[in-house]
């Protein structure tokens, strides 16, 4: 079996499909932890690379998603202000459930239940990002234009 064909990469490539997202899936030849890592193995500059960071929103407990510019920090504050409610890390049991995947290698997609989503301005800059579809080695090409 391929990767494309494992049940968590087929679900977040048809829920980019349902949303008329062209994307192409590829795995790396190593693992890439960091959104660093992931950039030099893509040779593309880290900023492309989208973090997909899950919380919890502490007064509902719902899940709370940021899509992330590789360099860049979440402002947890700033998030809370939006959001009208704390916001805490969310362990990884809370991860698992609410996303259908493993804690650091959630993808932007797919998840289990729909998370509260934001997304960092800096992303809506480039022309093409790189957002992780499962686990540390499989990563989707996203243009603008999707």
């Amino acid at each position: 079996m391929g990767y494309g064909d494992r049940a968590t990469v087929r679900r977040v490539r048809e829920t980019l499909e349902a949303e008329g997202v062209e994307a192409r899936i590829v795995e790396l030849e190593k693992t890439a932890r960091s959104a660093r890592e992931a950039a030099e193995a893509l040779g593309v500059r880290v900023e492309q690379i989208v973090k997909s960071l899950v919380f919890r929103a502490s007064e509902r407990g719902r899940p709370v998603l940021v899509a992330a510019s590789g360099p860049n920090r979440v402002d947890e504050e700033g998030v809370s202000i939006l959001l009208s409610e704390p916001i805490e890390k969310a362990g990884a049991d809370f991860v698992r459930e609410k996303t259908g995947f493993a804690i650091g290698g959630v993808p932007s997609v797919g998840h289990t239940e729909e998370p509260v989503t934001f997304v960092d301005e800096a992303l809506l800059r480039e022309e093409e990002v790189w957002v992780r579809t499962v686990g540390f080695r499989r990563l989707a090409l996203v243009r603008a234009e999707s």
